[in-house]
């Protein structure tokens, strides 16, 4: 169960990574568009957890191995937006969100079993 102060740093972090993907670190995201689904950060707040969703999605692997390549630069950029409110910038890592895609497959089968009737 996260806690009031956990939930308040998530959606600051989300909201301050997506516009810093969006502006200063595009060239880290190969310019696709990228967007932050979930942010959940540790009991601890060393940690941070990013959920994103890319497209197109036949780029998601590379941009994945951009931004793990690129960690240490996008968290000093995270400190640098946040340095004023946190007194520890938390280690990011970073995962696709694939329910979007999940959603889509889960549309494409229901549209199968739709026409054969």
């Amino acid at each position: 169960m996260e806690s009031t102060r956990q939930k308040k740093i998530s959606r600051l972090l989300q909201k301050e990574c997506a516009e810093m993907f969006q502006k200063e670190l595009r060239e880290i995201v190969l310019n696709t568009m990228l967007s932050i689904t979930i942010a959940r950060v540790s009991s601890d707040l060393s940690v941070v957890k990013f959920y994103i969703s890319i497209f197109p999605s036949e780029k998601t692997d590379a941009v994945l191995q951009n931004i793990n390549a690129n960690k240490t630069r996008i968290r000093y950029a995270l400190g640098q937006r946040i340095g004023k409110q946190l007194r520890i910038v938390p280690e990011p890592t970073f995962f696709i969100d694939d329910s979007l895609d999940y959603l889509d497959h889960i549309d494409k089968l229901l549209g199968e079993g739709e026409g054969g009737k």
